[in-house]
């Protein structure tokens, strides 16, 4: 049984904020991807919204997601996303299903 945990973490911009937003989440992709631990760190944007965006993550385990929270440039979109977020964004963590051979 895997540990990974996938990450879909949601974004909706205030009014004007769109492209700031998709700036500051794509600067997040390569210190993300370095980091030990991180099996995928892709953004994606909503064809139909501009406004909104999510980020599709791979962790090897909730430690290495746990340490990226930790990390600078964590900590840095965190208060940019304060300014620039129509909402609070959400954070879904998924595990694996667990199937059984029958």
């Amino acid at each position: 049984m895997s540990n990974t945990l996938t990450i879909v973490a949601s974004f909706s911009a205030k009014p004007g904020q769109e492209q700031r937003l998709r700036d500051e989440l794509n600067a997040m992709i390569a210190p993300s991807l370095a980091e030990e631990g991180c099996l995928g760190y892709q953004p994606y944007v909503d064809p139909n919204r501009a406004d909104r965006m999510v980020i599709v993550e791979e962790w090897a385990d909730g430690d290495a997601l746990d340490h990226h929270f930790s990390l600078p440039h964590f900590k840095h979109v965190a208060e940019v996303l304060d300014e620039i977020l129509a909402e609070p964004f959400t954070l879904r963590r998924l595990t694996d299903v667990v199937t059984t051979a029958t």
